[in-house]
């Protein structure tokens, strides 16, 4: 991780489940160069750990407010976060 990399913690809310979100997030986030994981969260929101550069973190919160076509997002709440060493970016199981 260099000086400029830097790492959030998304949680997107709004008609973000059973619409492939997950599997949208992980080629957006690979195309984008940036490491982490998405995830499914019981209360109906998706969490997103991303470590990348500034740049590209910014283009990856913008891209999560729009989401996949059949999303309906209705906020991202981004929040600095530790790197977790994630070497690319993947699914994990709903939590």
């Amino acid at each position: 991780m260099s000086d400029d990399d830097r790492t959030v913690r998304l949680t997107i809310t709004g008609r973000v489940q059973g619409v492939g979100y997950r599997f949208w997030a992980e080629r957006a986030a690979a195309a984008l160069g940036v490491r982490g994981w998405v995830r499914n969260r019981t209360d109906g929101s998706v969490e997103l750990l991303a470590s990348g550069s500034e740049s590209a973190i910014d283009a990856l919160i913008e891209a999560c407010r729009q989401g996949p076509r059949a999303a309906a997002v209705d906020g991202v709440a981004v929040e600095d976060a530790e790197d977790d060493g994630s070497e690319e970016f993947t699914a994990r199981p709903t939590v």
